[in-house]
């Protein structure tokens, strides 16, 4: 005979359930609100769970980078050490404690570990920037380019952060020879290098030996890296240290297209380097460069207008005209051009105002016209010029719509001998 259960049993039995089961739902749902304000309200997030350790990590780090207050450091240490009993894995618990303990002065404390957050993860950011800094101030750069590989590998939004610390690592030999290997072998971070280096006047020698000792690799200068280093020597004015480096990274084949005007005939393949031809983006027009054998219009570059407004400049070049008398002169070919302002090459001083010479390209349709200008250059008036084909429209106004094609077959600028 079974034993039968009492009411106030079940009773008791399904209140039990419900009460565990009510238990299970809060819980879940303190789980799920604290991930939801992990990132952006962590103390929240971390009173919802208290073993969410991503908030906690938020918490602390919010604490220790906060700059209205001097955070309890002891009170700070205790809360990551006991995250730690439930993460002995994470690797940025331990950096957490290394820089707290850094900042009470336990530095050998810290950098060990830091050494240990590294063993658990490579690529701890925060380890990796501490490790990085030591390396450099210990003078073991051979160290602090490898761990600044590491770091820009994994987390390459950080350069900004490493940049400053360049300058110290490219002036000592062996971090010069370690950055160069690093280059050298592919490293993401290469373009990001020459970009800055460019932009200061220290960082540009740095820039141009480097690119001098790639010239000899396997892995030679890129076109970019040489533009921002030649545009870095134009903005602090030492242009013919720029036009030295822009005639240095010509290839054999390049060479046969100097001149005043470098590559003159527009021939195909042009990189946008100073010096070189750059070509504007311009929503009322497209330039293509084309070969004889390719070309619809005829060899040389295309400037289809594409009836709109078209202002400010479309192609544009560097030159460096020694002082003297001058003549440019195009040959080009027109079909249908409708030009309601000007269209025309000017030639500017790169550091003054003011246009040293100009000339008019003509409307309608015309079968390779010659072009030409004389002009002169004073001596010390203009180290260095500007050659570009623009507009005269200062807005874009609908009532001046450019229309038509034109071909410019060869630009030229030749001395006149007095």
């Amino acid at each position: 005979m079974t034993a039968q259960t009492s009411p106030l049993a079940q009773n008791l039995r399904r209140s039990g359930i419900w009460f565990v089961a009510s238990a299970l739902v809060l819980a879940a749902s303190s789980i799920g609100l604290s991930r939801l304000f992990e990132t952006d309200m962590p103390g929240v997030s971390v009173a919802l769970d208290p073993l969410n350790v991503d908030a906690l990590i938020g918490e602390i780090s919010g604490d220790l980078n906060d700059t209205a207050i001097s955070p309890d450091l002891d009170a700070l240490a205790a809360k990551a050490n006991d995250a730690l009993r439930f993460n002995v894995g994470d690797a940025r618990i331990y950096s957490l404690i290394g820089e707290i303990e850094y900042r009470q002065g336990k530095k050998d404390d810290a950098y060990a570990l830091f050494d240990r957050a590294r063993r658990l993860s490579k690529t701890e950011i925060h380890a990796l920037q501490r490790s990085i800094g030591h390396s450099i101030e210990i003078g073991d750069l051979a160290k602090a380019v490898g761990e600044l590989d590491t770091l820009l590998r994994r987390w390459p939004d950080q350069f900004p952060v490493v940049a400053e610390g360049l300058p110290a690592i490219l002036s000592n030999p062996d971090g010069y020879h370690a950055v160069l290997a690093a280059i050298a072998a592919g490293a993401p971070w290469r373009a990001n290098l020459f970009s800055a280096l460019g932009k200061t006047r220290p960082g540009l020698d740095f820039a141009n030996q480097l690119l001098l000792d790639l010239a000899g690799s396997g892995a030679p200068p890129k076109s970019g890296e040489l533009s921002s280093v030649i545009t870095g020597y134009i903005v602090q004015k030492e242009y013919e240290q720029a036009y030295r480096l822009f005639l240095f990274s010509l290839s054999d084949d390049e060479r046969k297209l100097g001149g005043y005007v470098f590559n003159g005939t527009f021939e195909p393949g042009y990189n946008g380097k100073p010096f070189d031809w750059q070509v504007r983006d311009q929503s009322g027009l497209e330039v293509t460069f084309a070969t004889s054998q390719d070309a619809v219009e005829g060899e040389g570059a295309t400037v289809l207008f594409l009836n709109t407004p078209v202002k400010n400049t479309a192609l544009q070049q560097y030159v460096e005209l020694p002082p003297g008398s001058y003549r440019i002169s195009l040959v080009a070919s027109g079909r249908n051009l409708k030009l309601p302002k000007e269209l025309f090459w000017t030639i500017r001083c790169v550091d003054r105002t003011g246009e040293i010479a100009r000339f008019n390209i003509p409307e309608g349709t015309f079968n390779r016209q010659s072009l030409s200008q004389e002009f002169s250059i004073g001596r010390d008036a203009c180290p260095m010029q500007l050659l570009r084909l623009e507009t005269a429209a200062i807005a874009e106004s609908w009532r001046f719509r450019y229309m038509g094609t034109l071909v410019m077959h060869k630009l030229n600028i030749e001395r006149i001998l007095p």
